[in-house]
């Protein structure tokens, strides 16, 4: 299939493909004269890399897992269980910064219950 076509069944542009292949996302990619033609196997780690980015994954993490022609997924394992630590570290300090903002908030209505009583006094 040629780039038009695997963008279009990727979700994603005919740039994107080209930026991947300069980086080795996606392996050797063969050619038809001037024209990259792609195989379901290219449609396949197009699809991998979208998810991984959607996931919060960088170009550049991925690059030592999936450059070449092989796929190391013991190192994308271990980087999803990294990626879960840092979502899950990211969690509760969120969850501390509401926990921080919800304590404001009960001041300020606080504040603004103390002043709507001194004004009706």
């Amino acid at each position: 299939m040629y780039i038009g076509e695997i963008a279009r069944l990727a979700g994603t542009s005919p740039k994107a493909l080209r930026h991947y292949e300069a980086l080795g996302l996606l392996g050797d990619v063969r050619r038809a004269g001037a024209y990259r033609v792609y195989t379901q196997q290219d449609l396949a780690q197009v699809k991998l890399i979208r998810q991984a980015q959607a996931l919060g994954f960088r170009l550049a993490e991925l690059l030592p897992i999936l450059a070449g022609d092989d796929t190391d997924w013991a190192a994308l394992s271990q980087h999803i269980a990294a990626k879960r630590t840092q979502i899950q570290q990211d969690i509760a300090r969120l969850r501390q910064l509401d926990a921080q903002l919800a304590d404001i908030d009960t001041e300020i209505h606080d504040c603004l219950a103390h002043q709507y009583l001194q004004a009706a006094a």
